[in-house]
């Protein structure tokens, strides 16, 4: 097998387990491997450390599937690795119909993501890699799941970054009419070809149970709503009213929807509006709620522009925090990696100080149990959903 030798000194990183190797990390290349292809990643005095594939047109030049040298391009290595992944998940949610069951690098199969809605499988193939593979991937979830349809949604800007094209494809089934996923009782219709994510916000499901007791006889404001999950949870947990804000036509649509489908429609009204435009008016005429929820999109695309999304951050929690009620909660959230923890929550301090305000740090949540995070792989956790409270 082709070897990729990694420079003195730069060798420990992968050692202690993380993932990932960057372009000039490498000492030299034994061997000419095609983009993509597979290799023996070994330290700088030739000891082995696992199997990986290749990019040279990648910053991040290889990436690990194996600490072993062991064959990487079979469906039977794919099946292996994704019965560990389904096993991990049937033992948090026995019962679930709608969950990721390939989170990347935290099931050892970094550029790959697959998310299930009922009977149909969406496949995110962010790398050269994982593309190559593509064909192993689905025959192997075919045996192991028996989908009634595969989508692929590679319609994700960090592709480019490995030279490949961003499309929506149906690779095998076909889609139902109206699809329909259930979390926690509730109903909701995902669009998988052109909704946000792959369709649906998965790796919300626990944080979305801990507005239960912070809602009840409240005005409760959804920013940023999308497809209506908060808002409906809201509803569901005694909200006395729900109104989401949403730029996207589609979104509004699709929230409406699902408030019908979980007989919420007299609670939850959704309007099209830029958010930030509708936080001013909500000032201006002197509106209050008791709770708001701000789960916006990634502010954060890349580490350069993280000057610049702090101060979106910081201006759309400064206008949140003034419509609170007095007790009222803020669930705020931030889906970037970029966005450390603690920056974030010096970003909301500082937010709180510019309304004059008094608030509490009641939870620091993060992403679903189906997202784990890979302990020597910090870029796995992305997700941070505060829960505050004014006093």
């Amino acid at each position: 097998m082709t070897r990729l030798i990694l420079r003195a000194g730069h060798d420990h990183r992968v050692q202690q387990g993380h993932p990932w190797v960057f372009s000039n990390e490498i000492a030299r290349i034994e061997g000419q491997p095609e983009a993509g292809s597979a290799l023996a990643v070994c330290n700088a005095g030739g000891k082995p450390l696992g199997t990986a594939y290749y990019n040279p047109q990648s910053l991040i030049a290889a990436r690990l599937l194996s600490r072993r040298q062991e064959e990487i391009d079979s469906v039977d290595f794919f099946r292996r690795k994704l019965q560990k992944a389904l096993r991990y998940r049937q033992g948090l949610y026995s019962n679930l119909n709608a969950l990721r069951l390939v989170h990347g690098e935290a099931d050892g199969l970094p550029g790959l993501v697959v998310d299930r809605y009922a009977r149909v499988l969406v496949l995110q193939f962010l790398t050269l890699g994982m593309e190559r593979r593509r064909e192993a991937i689905v025959q192997a979830l075919t045996e192991l799941l028996d989908p009634s349809a595969i989508i692929a949604r590679n319609d994700v800007a960090v592709r480019a970054l490995e030279g490949l094209p961003q499309q929506v494809e149906i690779l095998s089934g076909a889609l139902p009419e109206s699809l329909l996923i259930t979390e926690h009782g509730l109903r909701f219709e995902v669009d998988v070809l052109q909704g946000r994510k792959t369709g649906h916000f998965l790796d919300q499901k626990e944080n979305h149970q801990a507005l239960q007791g912070r809602v009840e006889g409240r005005r409760v404001l959804d920013l940023f709503c999308y497809s209506g999950s908060w808002s409906i949870h809201a509803a569901r947990f005694g909200a006395a009213e729900v109104r989401g804000i949403d730029i996207s036509d589609r979104a509004v649509a699709l929230a409406t929807e699902n408030a019908r489908h979980n007989f919420q429609e007299q609670i939850c009204s959704f309007v099209k509006a830029d958010v930030f435009e509708e936080l001013k008016g909500l000032k201006a005429r002197e509106e209050r709620f008791g709770t708001i929820i701000l789960d916006p999109p990634a502010f954060v695309k890349s580490k350069k522009h993280l000057q610049e999304a702090l101060r979106v951050y910081l201006t759309v929690n400064r206008r949140a925090m003034e419509l609170l009620e007095p007790g009222g909660y803020l669930f705020t959230c931030s889906c970037s990696y970029h966005m450390q923890r603690e920056t974030f929550v010096d970003t909301l301090r500082r937010a709180a100080r510019l309304t004059g305000r008094e608030l509490r740090l009641v939870e620091l949540r993060g992403q679903a149990y189906d997202h784990p995070v890979l302990l020597n792989c910090p870029e796995t956790d992305y997700l941070k959903c505060l829960v505050l409270q004014v006093l």
